[in-house]
């Protein structure tokens, strides 16, 4: 019996490690494509361009998905007369998640 508990609790464990990790790489992820949009967007690398990431880290939080995510670039690109398409949008998030998995990872 006891063997059953011990497995169940390295079960647990580990399942709480990969969610905390997913969360980690979630917004990583987020706050490099928020770089990469604040870029695009022309603001300077440093405070402001930290400022704006963290706006796009946040708005993940309003619904399940990565489409506020999206919304909200596309929306701020848009204000500045810039258009990327969804799919290049979502193209570039894949490459900044690929970015913070293995920043993450590596240590």
């Amino acid at each position: 019996m006891k063997s059953f508990e011990d497995r169940q609790k390295g079960y647990e464990a580990e399942f709480q490690r990969n969610q905390e990790l997913t969360f980690r790489v979630t917004a990583r992820r987020n706050k490099l494509f928020g770089l990469w949009v604040a870029e695009r967007l022309g603001m300077p690398a440093g405070e402001a361009a930290d400022t704006y990431a963290r706006t796009v880290v946040e708005a993940d939080f309003e619904r399940p998905g990565d489409g506020d995510v999206i919304e909200k670039v596309q929306a701020d690109l848009v204000a500045k007369g810039i258009q990327l398409s969804e799919p290049q949008l979502r193209t570039e998030l894949t490459r900044a998640e690929e970015e913070a998995r293995r920043q993450l990872t590596e240590k």
